[in-house]
């Protein structure tokens, strides 16, 4: 069955159907990417009443050609539709030049952005730095005092932005049981077994346990980690995240439709994956990190924080941890990857296939937004880098 079969009909065949059993699988997952709030239960994260308007002027890039890793060429066109791409946004010096949605997008449908949720959360860390509601450098336990007996009883607010938690966690996506599996359940994305207890997500958080190690030595990626950011925020703040995320950070942006964060059985959001926006409104936010989070002359997000994140991340704890055998010489910070050091630029990285990139040397942002079956395919991410390259190339004047 091809995507664009799946929730054809009234009703739909049950083969076509998409259910929280399925939402996530090939040929389900573009159909559950992208009406995500008709899936699970969500919170709306309100738009701006006066939009940040885009140029455009757009100009061809689908045939652009470049070499894949393995040195065979392809273009932008194959790439996308090889990679089961679903929109390609390319900004330069704040002007869109391109824009391309494949089967089921459009410029207003939402998607699913999975982890790039997470550098989303660390760029709102600097906003309620800078108004003072927020210590990077306090202990976990200050804001959420349930979590002493877990693994975050002894690590900081910092740890958790640079995923430097000593933890016992394995975030190994492909396999049928263990600690992603027990995580979905308490999250409320995939449907327990018979007998099993989903539980939800503060309850679980609890539960996780440290290695004995000492924090903010060693790389280690693990959601949690950002589930229990935003728990610290909540508790900094005083409301819940979405309204945090929506009164700091996306209304002054200025969105230009609402989006969405999934929610678990207790009303608390998957802050690490659950936000669901368009992708204008991505690149939107992309633009704002580019230049050092001014929007139309208002200073949303502190540049010295965007400086931190370009700037900073432990060459050390990123080369002794989970990801250094695929981007060896990377760096993380506030949940920001810098994969190429020698390129002034930083991504932000969510599985089964998106991406917003960042490039200061070009002044270009790019939003790409797929659908890929795996959740994590490596050499995919390489390809898309290699494009990305390829774009800021062809855009910089020589």
């Amino acid at each position: 069955m091809r995507p664009t079969d799946v929730m054809r009909g009234s009703p739909p065949a049950p083969e076509a159907q998409v259910t929280r059993a399925n939402w996530r699988s090939f040929p389900a997952i573009r159909w559950g990417f992208t009406h995500t709030r008709e899936v699970l239960p969500t919170a709306e994260i309100r738009r701006s009443s006066q939009p940040t308007p885009i140029l455009n002027a757009p100009r061809e890039l689908s045939k652009l050609d470049f070499a894949a890793p393995g040195g065979k060429s392809t273009t932008i066109e194959a790439t996308l539709r090889e990679t089961f791409g679903d929109a390609l946004l390319v900004m330069h010096r704040g002007t869109l030049i391109h824009e391309w949605y494949g089967d089921g997008m459009s410029r207003t449908t939402p998607h699913l952005i999975c982890s790039i949720s997470k550098a989303i959360a660390g760029t709102l860390g600097g906003v309620l730095t800078a108004r003072g509601l927020l210590d990077p450098e306090a202990r976990v336990v200050r804001y959420v005092p349930e979590l002493e007996n877990s693994a975050y009883g002894g690590c900081t607010v910092r740890n958790l932005l640079d995923m430097a938690v000593a933890i016992k966690f394995e975030e190994d996506y492909e396999a049928p049981a263990g600690d992603v599996v027990r995580y979905r359940f308490s999250s409320g994305w995939d449907v327990p077994p018979p007998g099993v207890d989903p539980g939800h997500q503060r309850a679980y958080l609890t539960t996780l346990r440290g290695t004995g190690k000492p924090h903010g030595k060693v790389f280690h990626y693990v959601s949690p980690n950002t589930e229990v950011l935003g728990w610290v925020y909540e508790r900094a703040c005083g409301m819940p995240y979405q309204r945090i995320l929506s009164e700091y950070l996306w209304q002054p942006m200025g969105a230009e439709e609402d989006g969405s964060l999934t929610l678990d059985s207790h009303g608390m959001g998957r802050i690490a994956g659950g936000l669901s926006f368009t992708a204008r409104d991505l690149i939107r936010f992309g633009e704002m990190i580019r230049c050092r989070g001014v929007v139309q002359g208002r200073q949303v997000v502190p540049g010295w924080w965007i400086d931190d994140i370009r700037e900073n991340g432990d060459p050390q704890a990123w080369a002794d941890g989970d990801l250094a055998e695929f981007f060896p010489g990377a760096r993380y910070r506030s949940k920001w990857f810098t994969i190429d050091p020698s390129r002034n630029a930083m991504t932000a990285i969510g599985i089964h296939g998106q991406h917003l990139y960042v490039d200061w040397d070009s002044d270009t942002v790019i939003v790409k937004l797929a659908t890929q079956p795996k959740a994590m395919d490596v050499p995919i991410d390489k390809r898309w880098f290699a494009a990305f390259n390829a774009i800021t190339a062809h855009v910089t004047p020589r």
